[in-house]
């Protein structure tokens, strides 16, 4: 990295996290979802509206580049470790059912919706394929943060949208995989071999297994105080073990937060939890809103027209009510909740990366149109701005007492 890249880098930083801490301050007087406000000031300094004023030697403000763009998904790392350290494994698993199955259905019912949708508005096969694919992960960011400023964390539902999630997030990843094999195929769509989509589904599937058990049995005998005695030593190795685990996982067609998450979960029963709490949450102060304003500042809605904005309605509506009936139904079932259900089937609207993913994989293959291509971004978008806005109007209604169904209470259990 050159040495004006470095100066581009480290100003690009600083307005984004300038600009995120105002909007949230702005957002906490409001009674806003913070996780908002510092969405929308990635949008307002970023490169496509203010951060595009030209200054010396005809340069933009603000650049997002590679760098910015890393530091973001390492932001996203830092939230999932966070995660993973408020749950155990053992709750994990006696949620294994629930989660299982409610994001098994997240990730099915929003693939095989949109597919029949898509097709039956005239995209081909494999165009109709790619939107489908990214209308399956969760990302579950923005939730976590909304469950955390509500003190929600460790309720039924917020366990069951994580687990669920962390599920959902595999199993989009598989999908994601197969997808893009085809997509990359000579034979296309029709080159498909069933066994061929079974085993690369079962990898993924091992893969999470095996680094979950290695990171439970492994991690606590490592990272304990017995060994580690120097000031900061704890908290180093944790940051090298969960920053390892997502590279891990990363290279391997994984999602990086699923390895942070299992490393995160590993450590919650061990003697140096609180020591670790304490120290992550402490740097999660400077990477979840940077996280969030990168998002927010790689938005450009600049070329949105009627055709754009009608057909993105279209893709909200599955994108919304596939995970909403999807997520949602089976989770009132296994919460006995209504409102706790619901809440589930909101915390899983958001997407991310995922869907961000795939359309620059259909763009970049020449399968997507740039049309289909900015509905998918606005998609995204749109998911990620409702999801927390909705999140707290749910928990305020409980608050007030206004909801009609049983308010979800720390101690129920997930069947």
């Amino acid at each position: 990295m050159s040495e004006a890249q470095f100066i581009e880098t480290i100003i690009g930083v600083g307005i984004l996290l300038f600009a995120a801490k105002l909007m949230a301050e702005l957002f906490l007087r409001m009674k806003l979802p913070i996780v908002l406000g510092e969405l929308i000031a990635g949008m307002i300094v970023g490169p496509f509206a203010l951060g595009g004023i030209q200054i010396a030697d005809g340069k933009q403000l603000l650049q997002i580049n590679d760098e910015i763009r890393i530091l973001g998904e390492m932001g996203a790392i830092v939230i999932l470790f966070m995660a993973g350290l408020e749950m155990t494994p053992k709750e994990f698993l006696k949620g294994g059912k629930a989660a299982f199955t409610v994001g098994t259905l997240g990730v099915v019912v929003p693939f095989f919706v949109g597919l029949a949708v898509f097709m039956a508005f005239g995209f081909d096969a494999l165009q109709s394929m790619l939107i489908a694919t990214a209308l399956t992960a969760t990302s579950i960011a923005i939730s976590i943060q909304v469950l955390s400023e509500f003190g929600k964390i460790k309720t039924p539902e917020a366990r069951l949208i994580i687990g669920a999630a962390i599920v959902d997030d595999i199993l989009a990843i598989a999908v994601l995989s197969v997808v893009t094999s085809i997509a990359g195929s000579d034979g296309g769509i029709d080159n498909i071999d069933p066994i061929e989509v079974v085993i690369t589904i079962l990898q993924v599937l091992g893969f999470f297994a095996i680094m979950l058990i290695v990171a439970v049995v492994v991690i606590p005998k490592v990272i304990t105080p017995r060994i580690w005695k120097a000031k900061g030593s704890v908290e180093g190795i944790a940051t090298a073990a969960f920053f390892g685990a997502a590279a891990l996982a990363g290279s391997i067609g994984l999602s990086p937060i699923v390895g942070a998450f299992a490393v995160g979960m590993a450590l919650s029963t061990t003697k140096v939890f609180e020591k670790i709490e304490s120290y992550v949450g402490k740097i999660g102060l400077i990477f979840a809103p940077l996280f969030f304003a990168i998002i927010g500042a790689q938005v450009d809605l600049r070329a949105v027209d009627l055709n754009i904005l009608m057909l993105s309605g279209v893709i909200i509506l599955v994108a919304v009510t596939t995970k909403l009936f999807g997520c949602g139904l089976p989770a009132m079932y296994f919460l006995k909740s209504k409102s706790a259900g619901m809440k589930v089937g909101i915390g899983m609207i958001s997407r991310g990366e995922v869907g961000l993913i795939v359309a620059g994989v259909g763009v970049t293959a020449g399968i997507l149109t740039s049309e289909v291509y900015s509905t998918i971004i606005i998609m995204v978008l749109v998911t990620t701005i409702i999801t927390p806005i909705w999140l707290k109007i749910e928990y305020r209604k409980d608050q007030n007492g206004n909801n009609g169904s049983p308010k979800t209470k720390p101690e129920q259990t997930i069947e």
